[in-house]
């Protein structure tokens, strides 16, 4: 428990300081007034209340409103959220599609449709299970929450990493709106626009838009297409209609859909040097020669109702939702074309071919959540509920022969059913003016059915790996809980602990052509952290710091490839992980605003006897065993995938007061250190260390609503691998997602 000793130190420090501080903001000369530029208080809703987030007993971050609207010009996706807050990575093998969250280096890199992840995603109070769903695009929204460490007793279902919070500007009694157009390279379009409607006494609408948009720019010499590629339309439109007719009851309806046609993600084969993780001399981001088809489509559309009654003293929610998803996503896997044993082949040595394509149909989520919540403002604060999560899919995977123009070699068809019940509360008491204590408890009981229905070959057969069954269901009942402390050091500054436990419930993978059906069982985590939060100089910054520590039992794992193109489940003894966490906002005059936020994330496996497979082509680092004539890796020891030891982001932004308006200029910047993509280590799946960076420059007018503005993303050109690809070749894939582009945007509120 060193990392515990290390936090009470820091602590300890910090309080010392802590009045000091305070002591300096409040002893400015007599008659000095206050500094105009201060900033503005921050509410989030981590224990489903607003809150001040210094008062939150929580490792909570938001992203800001400038941060979003400077990703937005670029076309934002969720892989843009990567580092903007401290201890979050988001990554894809799907392109503008299925996200993968990790938080403090905890999370799964399983591309199947049906994966569950320990990152939970709330989008307007609506927890999306599928990572398909989480894909949904961020916009005209009210804040984006990112809350850190297990949140089981408040929210969902499968929370232990952490909950990534989405909230929608609401309906409003006051007309106006906005609409936003930008234009880049590769013909990189986006229209966003939202109009908010009073319909009378109680009665508002709110309608939104986004519309993105970019050209191919990949081309495929293998078949002479300049522009194969890298480009999409992506769409979406939300509808909220609000219903408010006296302060005791309010009634919020949402419907909302999106529709995405484009790239899946651009595998290309050979292109990591042997013995290193550097990119072959040479490398062309703007070209893949391959001979597989690539393309995805998405359709997703749902709803929600939202309701609240006031009972005297109690507040009664409601929260009803419904989503559906289909999807189509397929790639040439092997990232090259032909084969060793039918040339002409290439890049490099091609063993043989692979193309396939997942899919998803049939599916619906339905969720129910009752809450009931007391009204008091201090003293005693509590809520109970009750919650319910029914998820059906059909899951589609196929495989297609790249060498006979793409035909169907086979279609592996399964159904999965899951159904969750839970009861919930917690409890919030304030012991005297300084000292606030909390507490929180679910049980949770989980039911999960697949079965693979078919597994056909359109030349008749089957070569299904039926070997562990086609059929098998999974049933878990747990408790979890989460006991927190704030104690207030003077007006500004706030310590806080935190203990919490969660779970995430078992994992099925179906048969297929290349893998057995694989469960694996529920998994637990312990999670410790410390923390201080503070407003500074007379509130002109704003620091945060935590410290934390936990344990994984049960990790839930996915061996990747190795040998095959598959994605093998198995649990690990246990993980455990520990870091540090810094969030940091200050005006350094009354023109100049800084941001910074950055992490420390230890993580490590700890299973002496785990092994996977590996890769034939790359260069090992981990010992390997011979098992059944095949070589193991043992990965005791080693770091989670897609876990950087190191993060940081940092923002600067300058205004200037010009005529009847004012001059900006606003720059970002991630940083990552290097992520192993695999569980084995190697010298080749290694992501380098990252850093991309944007600038806005521009001039708002008329109280702010004209803003014309010149904008760059990814400004330093940086390519690099972020994924690859170990059964066959030395394939990977970079952040094409993300180029360099520059571009014009114009915005007008009203």
């Amino acid at each position: 428990m060193t990392i515990l000793k290390q936090t009470w130190h820091i602590c300890g420090a910090v309080a010392v300081l802590a009045p000091a501080g305070a002591a300096w903001a409040q002893e400015a000369p007599a008659g000095v007034a206050p500094a105009a530029a201060q900033l503005q208080t921050v509410t989030v809703s981590a224990e489903r209340r607003q809150e001040n987030i210094k008062n939150v007993p929580v490792s909570a971050s938001i992203v800001s409103d400038e941060a979003l609207a400077a990703l937005n010009s670029g076309n934002l996706d969720m892989q843009m959220l990567a580092g903007r807050v401290p201890s979050l990575n988001v990554e894809s093998s799907f392109g503008r599609s299925y996200p993968r969250f990790y938080i403090r280096g905890y999370g799964n890199v399983d591309f199947h449709q049906n994966a569950s992840q320990p990152v939970s995603l709330v989008y307007d109070d609506v927890v999306l299970e599928s990572p398909v769903l989480k894909g949904f695009p961020a916009f005209d929204l009210e804040r984006i929450e990112v809350l850190r460490g297990p949140q089981g007793s408040l929210f969902g279902r499968n929370t232990p990493a952490g909950v990534v919070k989405f909230e929608s500007v609401k309906p409003s009694s006051t007309p106006g709106g906005y609409v936003s157009v930008s234009n880049a390279t590769y013909n990189t379009a986006n229209l966003e626009a939202a109009l908010n409607l009073p319909l009378g006494e109680g009665l508002a609408a709110r309608v939104s838009v986004l519309g993105e948009h970019r050209d191919n720019w990949i081309g495929n010499p293998h078949t002479g297409d300049d522009t194969a590629y890298g480009g999409y339309n992506d769409k979406a439109a939300r509808v909220q209609l609000l219903y408010k007719p006296n302060a005791d009851f309010s009634a919020l309806a949402n419907l909302h859909g999106r529709e995405l046609e484009g790239s899946a993600s651009v595998f290309r084969a050979n292109i990591i040097q042997k013995g290193s993780d550097a990119l072959v001399p040479g490398f062309d981001v703007a070209s893949a020669a391959t001979d597989g088809a690539n393309g995805q489509h998405l359709e997703n559309y749902g709803g929600n109702l939202r309701m609240q009654w006031r009972l005297g003293g109690l507040t009664l929610h409601s929260i009803t939702g419904y989503e559906k998803v289909r999807v189509y996503s397929r790639g040439d896997i092997d990232g090259g074309f032909g084969a060793a044993f039918a040339p002409p082949s290439g890049p490099g040595l091609i063993p043989f071919p692979v193309e396939s394509a997942d899919g998803t149909s049939g599916h619906h989520q339905m969720t129910q959540e009752l809450r009931l919540e007391s009204n008091a403002k201090d003293g005693v604060r509590w809520q109970a509920g009750l919650f319910y999560f029914n998820e059906q899919y059909q899951i589609d995977s196929y495989s297609y022969d790249s060498l006979n123009r793409g035909v169907l070699t086979a279609d592996v068809r399964s159904h999965q059913k899951n159904d969750a019940y839970a009861a919930f509360g917690s409890v919030n008491y304030d012991v005297n003016e300084r000292v606030n204590l909390r507490a929180g408890l679910r049980y949770t009981h989980d039911k999960k059915d697949l079965y693979t229905e078919r597994a056909d070959k359109p030349d008749g057969g089957s070569d299904i790996d039926a070997s562990t069954g086609l059929a098998t269901s999974t049933t878990v009942s747990k408790v979890n809980w989460d006991a927190s402390g704030v104690y207030k050091l003077n007006e500004d500054a706030n310590l806080y602990a935190r203990v919490a436990t969660g779970f995430r419930g078992a994992t099925i993978q179906p048969a297929a052509t290349f893998n057995p059906m694989s469960t694996a069982q529920p998994e637990t985590i312990t999670s410790y952290e410390v923390g201080f939060k503070s407003d500074l100089l007379q509130r002109r910054a704003r620091v945060a710091i935590d410290v934390y520590d936990y344990t994984v039992k049960g990790l839930q794992l996915t061996a990747v490839g190795g040998t095959s193109n598959s994605a093998i489940l198995l649990n690990a003894q246990k993980s455990k992980g520990r870091g540090v966490e810094l969030d940091l906002e200050a005006y350094l005059n009354d023109d100049l605003l800084l941001t910074f936020g950055g992490s420390y994330n230890f993580t490590r496996i700890d299973d002496p006897n785990l092994t996977v497979g590996a890769c034939a082509a790359c260069t090992i680092l981990n010992p390997t065993v011979m098992a059944g004539g095949s070589r193991l890796v043992l990965i005791n020891g080693n770091p989670l995938p897609q876990a950087p030891r190191w993060t940081g982001n940092v923002t600067l932004r300058y205004s200037h007061p010009y005529r009847n308006g004012e001059l900006f200029a606003y720059t970002d910047w991630v940083y990552r250190s290097d992520v192993n993509f695999t569980l084995y280590r190697s010298k080749e799946f290694v992501g380098k260390s990252l850093l991309t960076g944007g600038l806005r420059v521009g001039y708002r007018w008329d109280n702010d609503r004209n803003e014309v503005a010149l904008f760059g993303r990814n400004i330093t050109n940086r390519v690099q691998l972020i994924g690859g690809i170990d059964f066959n070749n030395l394939t990977g894939f970079v952040n094409d997602s993300n180029p360099r582009i520059f571009g014009l945007q114009l915005s007008r509120r009203f």
